[in-house]
């Protein structure tokens, strides 16, 4: 699975989300996924969203996932500090 694949899962299962997603080896995944559906919710919580995206790639096509999850409010914070 490439990193536009899992980039387009993961829009498709959140709409309105901004997300970035890299991989050097299209096995291993860093994701940022700035999406207003993350409101109010831990991090476990918005995790399994994005886990839940992915289905049963992860653990077979990814072998690794690395989520940095946000709400559009806290990405205004982090820019703007």
């Amino acid at each position: 699975m490439t990193a536009d694949e899992v980039q387009q899962k993961i829009q498709a299962a959140l709409p309105g989300a901004a997300v970035r997603v890299l991989s050097g080896d299209d096995v291993h995944f860093e994701a940022l996924v700035v999406a207003p559906q993350f409101e109010g919710l831990r991090t476990i919580k918005r995790h399994q969203l994005v886990y839940a995206a992915l289905g049963a790639a992860v653990g077979g096509e990814i072998h690794a996932l690395s989520l940095e999850t946000v709400t559009p409010a806290e990405w205004e914070t982090r820019r703007a500090g």
